[in-house]
């Protein structure tokens, strides 16, 4: 059984090797052909994960066609808004009856449509969500972590819990594919809002108020759009949520701590290589609360933050300024 993961980031890379030291055999695709190079030569990725040694029998590869081919199991870690146009290329060469499982979490920008969405509109696949609140560093180190595996297909479910679950990496089952995927997208746009709060001085209470009033519009929305209310309360909803806008190795809420100490976006995100997942997501997240009718205040703000140039003390004075209302 061969098993590719698209995508050699700090995710792509920490999944990899957690299956490749189970025994499988693992084909990483990287984007840039100097991280397959060292990979494959000095079985490191210092371009994501700095001062780790991976499996040696990890193998990392540039050719897409290479890395699917014969794969039963292809495992999605492109950054959202590249997702579509990785797969239009990589579709010809997955088989008929791989199975497809997205690790990246945003909403696309323009359709507004979750990665699973995307995978299946692409491939015709049955596709998996694997989610939940996990740091590709902490994995890397075998620290404990539990995620959640969604599908609607109890066989494939089964397989896949087997093929990712560890000694120190705990998977569950879940069956509300959209609600998880959500969870996993929205929280971000949620922690950039943390991190402004942070970067503003403002205190625990208010970082808590936000991830609390945060959870309420990610149900609020996600309810309207036919997920599980019971996901969010789980581990790809507040689990994902309180991990995210708390710490400090979440790219998304350290965005959000340097805006709300001042800096420009784009000098934030030129410093780095990683994606922060929830500057995109944003403005999908924006659009879907139009497009659904769904009171957001909290994305609104971090939305006219990112996306209007708002000055983030001011954003913050009007979610304290709001109407008054009841909390139910």
């Amino acid at each position: 059984m061969k098993i590719a993961v698209i995508g050699a980031g700090s995710w792509g890379t920490a999944l990899a090797s957690l299956i490749a030291e189970k025994g499988l055999e693992v084909a990483l695709w990287a984007y840039e052909k100097e991280v397959a190079d060292e990979i494959n030569n000095s079985h490191a990725n210092s371009t994501y994960l700095s001062d780790i040694s991976l499996p040696k029998n990890l193998k990392a590869t540039n050719s897409l066609e290479d890395a699917i081919k014969n794969a039963s199991y292809i495992v999605n870690v492109v950054p959202t808004q590249f997702t579509r146009k990785i797969f239009s290329e990589a579709v010809k060469f997955i088989h008929k009856d791989a199975v497809i499982v997205s690790a990246s979490k945003g909403i696309e920008n323009n359709t507004l449509l979750t990665v699973s969405s995307i995978l299946k509109e692409l491939t015709g696949a049955m596709v998996a969500v694997l989610s939940g609140p996990s740091f590709a560093k902490e994995v890397i180190k075998k620290l404990p972590t539990a995620v959640t595996l969604s599908t609607d297909n109890l066989q494939s479910a089964n397989s896949l819990q087997e093929i990712f679950n560890t000694g120190y990496f705990r998977v569950y089952t879940h069956t509300d594919v959209l609600g998880v995927e959500l969870g996993g997208a929205l929280k971000n746009v949620i922690a950039i809002a943390s991190g402004i709060s942070d970067g503003l001085g403002l205190g625990h209470s208010a970082r808590a108020a936000l991830i609390t009033r945060g959870l309420s519009e990610i149900i609020r929305l996600g309810q309207k759009m036919g997920a599980d209310k019971r996901t969010f309360s789980g581990l790809s909803g507040l689990g994902d949520l309180v991990l995210t806008c708390t710490g400090y190795l979440s790219r998304n809420y350290s965005v959000g701590i340097n805006l709300g100490k001042g800096m420009k976006l784009k000098d934030i995100l030129s410093a780095t290589k990683s994606v922060a997942e929830g500057v995109a997501t944003a403005l999908s997240a924006y659009e879907l609360s139009k497009k659904y009718s769904v009171e957001m205040p909290i994305v609104q703000e971090v939305y006219e933050v990112i996306y209007k140039d708002k000055d983030a003390a001011q954003a913050v004075r009007m979610l304290m300024n709001r109407t008054l209302k009841a909390e139910f």
